[in-house]
């Protein structure tokens, strides 16, 4: 009975299928045809797209929406190509004029691109180095659309700047790197040479290095190592606003370079622009003579394109190449003799340590063993190639040149930033490395859970190797645990590290005030240096246990414009800095400037005081400090406490005469911060056994007499009372128990 049933439910199986089959062969079909005619016949080299069925059978509908090989003359026009027009050297868009044309204008293309000749071209390493918001990122964008590293397509908006913290700040805090083309077309009528011996260079492609970097003061490690395998620099100025702080500091990083200097005036195109005065300012601020041959500024718009080309021809005509690397030749720039000085690295989790080198003298290829003057270990060379702007593997990096380098590194701290690497079979020198940087801002970090501190430390020291210009030291706290006591060159320093730390690794952290090492001397004789404020003895320890108490002094020099001296001297006074000496030092320039050595305390000066000091000089005044030993100080121990409890993790160690100013500003802070209870919360701030301030979290209060009406008073106090014993017994569970926001 039950066959005549199965068979006929196989039969509707298989008409099902095959229907199916029929109507996703018809609507791939019908997708395709209306595909082609979208697209129309201009889609050239393609094979013919054949729809087939199940049975691999050629189908009807495969010849209807077959695609020709080769593309109709009447619909080029729909496909615009990128050609470079050879005597405005501008990128124009414009349809090709025929089919041989457009193989052309791609033939030549391709040839420009062909990165296997790299090595032959005469090269240019430059640096641009500007006052944040001056162009600088849309000018780096504007050169490779003119070279033809990056399509003119309108979407280019900072393309070198590849990390999430600068896509969202709009600020560039890491050195990149490219290698671009530049066809140039010989010097034009009105040349003049900016050298003595009359140099002008020879028609022909150029190998042009940008190394981009930050323009923020916070990255001035950053700019200066970047600027270390340059041999030039487009200084920006922007045309309304003028030469400012940091178009200073970067200019003067450059000077103790050497590099060529070319002015170069952004946003002249706007209606407020002054070419005039900024051309004037770089005379008296900077010393630039803008009349001599080569110094002259550029006027451009990096936005608009207008003027960018001049930049360009600029790079080649005012830099010399590096001796030896004339014409592109090969001569001395084989193999014997290399030398490449590392100036980044980071970690590539499929591919290993990568490293940033500029070669300075001879060739390496891949397969070559090479050897690392800082650690003496040696590497075989897996990979090596330039970034334009993505990575392309090359056959060789020689003399002149800014490529990476892959060896078998499996750890960071063997890619050293300032290090030398050389060909192991020969004994080199070193090239000149990078000088330490001194922190001007400390912090500690801590993990939000304490067994998160092994992979915090090592996501630390991964970008702490990145960054020389941090430092790192453990620290532990009761209250906190395990955390690192990290050295900044600044605030924005500081809040950019801590956001790359959540951004590339995930962790969810905790910054909090840095710790000073104080010297504690017992009665007993001995010597201890405490930097916990837990173990530093209160008052009441200090009159019986305690002979002496001594903070870490700092000998700081501040540099400034003399029309600042009064505000800077008024915040080292606040800051409890001695004068020690005033000196008006010998400038270029036609300001006047002011030298002023301060003796100050380390505690003074590792939060807050270096943004203070650029905020009260509008950015122009630098400092520097080294350690000066101790000296002994009336200090005291600040301990919070929020609900009778004792908060450990809050406790600060401070001079006598700032206790009152800061108790009063912290338990201000705490309450704000603090959300409120179904209970009184106070927030008390103690030195010693004596409370100094203090302030009140009122509780949430319910109307529990709302819905009484009329009757005695009794029954109205009956229902408060019992409301206020509620509270009482909460209060007590709820001691120790108040929560502070981290976040905040």
């Amino acid at each position: 009975m039950l066959a005549p049933l199965l068979d006929a439910l196989r039969l509707t199986h298989a008409r099902h299928c095959k229907r199916r089959w029929e109507l996703l062969e018809l609507g791939s079909g019908a997708m395709l045809r209306s595909a082609c005619r979208r697209a129309g016949p201009s889609v050239a080299g393609r094979s013919s797209v054949a729809i087939a069925g199940p049975s691999a059978r050629p189908s009807a509908r495969a010849a209807d929406v077959s695609v020709p090989s080769q593309p109709s003359s009447s619909h080029l026009h729909r496909f615009p190509t990128t050609r470079i027009s050879a005597q405005s050297r501008r990128i124009s868009t414009s349809a090709p004029r025929a089919s041989a044309s457009s193989s052309s204008g791609s033939a030549s293309k391709a040839a420009a691109r062909d990165f296997s000749q790299f090595d032959r071209l005469e090269t240019r390493t430059f640096s641009i180095i500007s006052h944040v918001d001056h162009g600088k990122s849309t000018l780096a964008d504007r050169l490779l659309e003119l070279t033809g590293t990056i399509p003119q397509d309108g979407s280019n908006q900072q393309v070198l700047d590849k990390l999430k913290v600068e896509r969202e700040r709009g600020i560039t805090v890491k050195s990149q790197a490219v290698t671009m083309v530049y066809d140039y077309d010989g010097p034009r009528d009105d040349f003049i040479s900016a050298f003595d011996d009359g140099f002008a260079p020879k028609p022909g492609r150029y190998l042009l290095n940008l190394i981009d970097c930050p323009g923020h003061v916070d990255f001035s490690y950053e700019v200066s190592r970047s600027l270390s395998a340059c041999q030039s620099a487009l200084l920006v100025v922007d045309a309304t606003q003028g030469v400012q702080a940091q178009s200073i500091t970067v200019f003067e990083l450059a000077k103790q370079k050497d590099l060529a200097i070319v002015p170069v005036l952004n946003k002249s195109d706007l209606p407020a622009a002054d070419p005039d005065r900024c051309a004037l300012q770089m005379e008296e601020i900077l010393g630039i003579d803008t009349t001599l041959p080569g110094q002259e500024p550029l006027l451009i718009s990096a936005k608009t394109g207008r003027g960018v080309d001049s930049v360009l021809r600029a790079l080649v005509e005012r830099t010399k190449p590096p001796p030896g690397v004339e014409d592109g030749k090969l001569e001395g720039r084989e193999g014997p003799g290399f030398r490449a000085l590392v100036f980044d690295s980071w970690y590539d989790q499929y591919k290993g340590v990568v490293s940033l080198v500029s070669i300075a003298d001879g060739a390496v290829k891949k397969g070559d063993r090479i050897t690392s003057c800082h650690t003496g270990k040696r590497y075989e060379v897996l990979s090596l190639g330039v970034n334009s702007p993505e990575m392309i593997p090359t056959d060789v990096l020689r003399k002149g040149q800014v490529g990476w380098i892959i060896a078998n590194m499996k750890d960071m701290s063997e890619a050293q930033i300032g290090d030398t690497f050389h060909l192991s079979s020969e004994k080199v020198e070193p090239l000149e490395g990078f000088a330490p940087t001194v922190p001007m801002v400390y912090a500690g970090i801590f993990p939000i859970e304490t067994t998160d501190f092994l992979k915090l430390e090592e996501a630390i020291q991964r970008l702490a190797l990145n960054d020389r210009s941090v430092t790192v030291q453990r620290e532990s706290s009761m209250a906190l645990g395990q955390g690192c006591r990290l050295g900044f060159l600044g605030l924005l320093h500081l809040d950019v590290f801590r956001q790359r730390l959540e951004d590339e690794y995930g962790h969810a952290i905790l910054v909090t005030a840095p710790s000073v090492p104080y010297k504690v001397t017992w009665r007993d004789g001995r010597e201890e240096i405490v930097s916990n404020p837990i173990h530093f003895p209160d008052d009441s320890e200090r009159k019986g246990k305690v002979t002496l108490l001594e903070e870490p002094m700092v000998r700081g020099v501040v540099r400034c414009p003399e029309e600042y001296t009064g505000e800077i001297m008024q915040l080292c006074a606040e800051h409890r800095g001695e004068q020690l000496d005033v000196s008006f030092p010998p400038t270029a320039s036609a300001i006047r400037s002011v030298q002023m050595t301060y003796r100050l305390p380390l505690s003074e000066i590792v939060t807050d005081f270096f943004d203070k000091l650029k905020s009260c000089s509008s950015g122009f005044a630098s400092f520097e400090y080294s350690e000066d030993g101790y000296q002994a100080s009336d200090l005291v121990k600040l301990i919070f406490l929020i609900s009778n409890t004792v908060l450990d993790s809050l406790s600060i160690i401070m001079h006598r005469s700032k206790v009152l100013y800061n108790a009063r500003a912290w338990t201000k802070k705490l309450k704000d911060i603090i959300p409120r209870q179904q209970f009184e919360v106070s927030i008390q701030a103690t030195t010693g056994s004596k409370v100094i301030a203090r302030e009140t979290l009122s509780a949430y209060r319910k109307d529990v007499t709302a819905g009484l009406y009329g009757g005695h008073y009794e029954r109205k106090l009956k229902h408060l009372n019992k409301q206020k014993e509620g509270k009482k017994r909460l209060k007590a569970l709820g001691v120790g128990r108040v929560q502070i926001p981290t976040e905040k």
